[in-house]
């Protein structure tokens, strides 16, 4: 019975401290102990990386939304980097004068995107989505804080909308916004976004190609004794997923690649005790959340009736899923994604994580 009931505090305080007193820590402690960023409005060159498999539907609006950027033409170079597309999205792209088009055997994002790199030239390299789009001065916006001689990485803010425009993002964004924010003050984001973000050129890292950016690259830069920062006025914005199932499922294709990163990633090595506890809490604990959530339930369970605070436990649980079960949507959400850590390591531990990936809009 001791085993048991120290599985359940454990799971409990781990769970807790993940979503609940860490993301209240660093934003206390970015308040207190921030590291500024020295910006500077300038305008290095930039490289813009647009890796793209079968994105025909979606690609002519993206160069577009580049061509219209604030930015000096004669400082920007647009990269379309294919990966094996076999609809039309090559040939429209080749249709944009100055728009660089590189053909790639089928090997995955991360592949097409250090080719495009490896093939460009430019101060800076800035990625996106296809099926992105960014603000006017986005991009100026973005390489901002690459005045500052120690940041390597910079990420812009995602913005989720309707199909008319409109914001659609729900409470969970909004709070992992606040605490990248917090994170990125205090010393360095532990994840960005493939949506809009940059890193400079002398810093830029081809990692395995099973991994991903969005997860690799800010741990890699704090390895390197960089940083890894937020500039939530860098704007790119992106369509909701029409449904929390069709967010689930690609959730689980995300975390199928953050496990593999977390077990084989070498992710806490030369991390510093403050960014290694932001990883250990961001990251390792919340991407365990629906093994602590099974293992809090069970071991609920076999403690009811042995003290008040066991019953409230499993009484919270079963509200919980009685909530997500009747649609409520900030409950439904948190569990299919606690759910979706669950199935992504059962996935990952089953069959691997393949490198190549679908176009983010289907």
């Amino acid at each position: 019975m001791l085993i048991v009931v120290i599985l359940f505090w454990a799971s409990l305080a781990a769970l807790v401290w993940t979503h609940l007193a860490y993301p209240a820590a660093v934003a206390l402690l970015a308040r207190i102990a921030e590291r500024r960023v020295h910006s500077a409005d300038a305008e290095p060159t930039v490289a813009v990386v647009i890796a793209a498999y079968n994105e025909e539907a979606v690609i002519a609006r993206r160069i577009e939304n580049l061509l219209a950027l604030d930015y000096p033409v004669d400082k920007l170079r647009i990269v379309v980097t294919s990966d094996a597309s076999s609809d039309r999205t090559e040939e429209i792209a080749l249709q944009y004068p100055g728009v660089q088009v590189i053909s790639n055997p089928r090997g995955g994002k991360v592949a097409a995107q250090d080719r495009a790199v490896r093939a460009t030239d430019g101060e800076l390299v800035a990625f996106s989505d296809a099926n992105a789009t960014w603000a006017p001065d986005a991009l100026r916006r973005l390489v901002a804080p690459f005045a500052d001689p120690d940041v390597a990485y910079v990420c812009g803010q995602l913005k989720i909308v309707d199909g008319d425009g409109r914001k659609k993002e729900g409470l969970y964004w909004r709070y992992e916004l606040e605490v990248r924010a917090a994170e990125s003050r205090l010393s360095s984001v532990t994840g960005g976004n493939g949506s809009i973000y940059a890193v400079r050129r002398a810093d830029y890292i081809e990692v395995d190609p099973r991994y991903g950016h969005d997860l690799s690259l800010p741990y890699r830069m704090v390895q390197n004794r960089r940083r890894a920062v937020y500039e939530p006025a860098a704007h790119a914005f992106e369509k909701a997923t029409p449904t929390n199932e069709t967010e689930y499922r690609r959730k689980v294709r995300m975390f199928e690649h953050c496990w593999l990163i977390v077990l084989r990633g070498k992710m806490l090595r030369r991390l510093g005790a403050r960014y290694g506890l932001a990883i250990v809490s961001h990251r390792l604990l919340r991407y365990s959340s629906g093994l602590l959530h099974v293992v809090l339930l069970l071991t609920s369970l076999a403690l009811v009736t042995q003290g008040w605070v066991y019953d409230v436990v499993l009484a919270a649980q079963v509200l919980l899923l009685a909530a997500a079960a009747a649609g409520v949507g900030v409950a439904r959400y948190y569990v299919l994604v606690s759910w979706a850590t669950l199935v992504a390591l059962y996935n990952y531990l089953r069959r691997g994580v393949p490198a190549t990936w679908q176009p983010a809009h289907e």
